[in-house]
């Protein structure tokens, strides 16, 4: 039996896996973000617990997690493998690695991931080989949920004391941190004093991830024609397309070099690109002249699958596996 491990910053999928690529168990908990998350491990040890419910410890060979920031993420992964009673030590990978091999079992391709935070990379040969940006709330992660909410936060704040053009974004943002009726006919320094108060007490409490919460305001004014908020998710769709061309390589142009050069699929992945948004409408368009667009599926199948492979080589059965363990669906 082999373990795939997807760890996000709000939640932790496991999967466990026969040779074949038959799924014998499931297991879901709370993020393994070794930097969001106060204490990763326990999450990855239910998450662990779920999958291997009537499954034998002795019977896994091996284990993939997929995790971000693997360099601080290998000692509560290697913790929760011993407290589940697993031999060994898993392999711990990129989180993005695991979005790709989740959605396709081809050696080749690059990935773009759009959620909370925002990264491509290229792989090759399953190995990430390049990357751009996933550099964080405060430095990067251009076109994320953390980037939109911050921007309609700031669009908002602008229409009120004049900076910028009106908006619904000032009604929505105000209803979704303050609650229903916070904004009246008055819309002035008051409304703005509060707002800014309450931003940087969630931030404060919460974690710079709750920006990402406003995301969903921001995308759905834009979908009822708010010129404001349809600026930021244009935007946003821009700074995703520019770093998946950057990932897929400088001699991609938008004529579909990439596609007919045989660079392999682009995986898109995380809720803003694989939900019904507008970004998603606008990236999927921008990206779909020039590339072969593949949805993001199971990356703790991915995860697996990657395990799998590990243990049985060029063995053709490792390929039939992965292709089975990617086409079952995710409960």
């Amino acid at each position: 039996m082999f373990i795939g491990v997807d760890g996000g910053g709000t939640s932790t999928r496991c999967v466990v896996a026969g040779e074949s690529g038959e799924i014998a168990g499931r297991g879901r908990a709370g993020g393994a973000n070794a930097i969001s998350v106060p204490d990763p491990a326990a999450n990855l040890r239910a998450a662990l617990a779920g999958a291997l419910t009537g499954v034998d410890p002795a019977r896994v060979a091996g284990g993939v997690f997929g995790l971000a920031g693997v360099a601080g993420a290998a000692e509560p992964a290697e913790r929760a493998w011993r407290e589940a009673g697993l031999a060994g030590r898993p392999v711990v990978v990129s989180d993005v690695l695991v979005a790709f091999t989740g959605a396709t079992a081809e050696p080749d391709g690059a990935v773009l991931v759009a959620g909370t935070g925002a990264i491509g990379a290229r792989v090759r040969a399953r190995r990430v080989v390049r990357r751009a940006d996933g550099l964080g709330w405060l430095l990067g992660d251009e076109g994320s949920g953390v980037w939109l909410g911050r921007r309609g936060a700031a669009a908002a704040l602008n229409a009120i004391d004049g900076r910028g053009a009106p908006t619904l974004l000032v009604a929505r943002v105000a209803e979704t941190v303050l609650g229903p009726g916070s904004a009246g006919e008055d819309d002035g320094p008051a409304l703005a004093g509060e707002l800014v108060a309450a931003v940087y007490a969630r931030v404060a409490e919460q974690g710079p991830a709750w920006l990402g919460t406003l995301a969903p305001v921001v995308d759905a004014a834009a979908r009822e024609g708010d010129e404001v908020a349809r600026g930021v998710v244009r935007e946003a769709a821009r700074r995703l397309c520019r770093t998946a061309r950057v990932v897929c390589g400088e001699g991609v142009t938008w004529g579909g070099a990439w596609a007919r050069g045989g660079g392999g699929p682009l995986v898109l992945a995380g809720s803003l690109l694989t939900e019904p948004t507008e970004l998603a409408h606008l990236v999927w368009a921008e990206l779909g002249r020039w590339a072969e667009l593949v949805p993001a599926r199971d990356a703790a199948a991915g995860a697996a699958a990657l395990a799998l492979r590990a243990a049985l080589g060029d063995d053709p059965r490792a390929a039939a596996a992965h292709r089975a363990l990617i086409g079952q669906a995710v409960r």
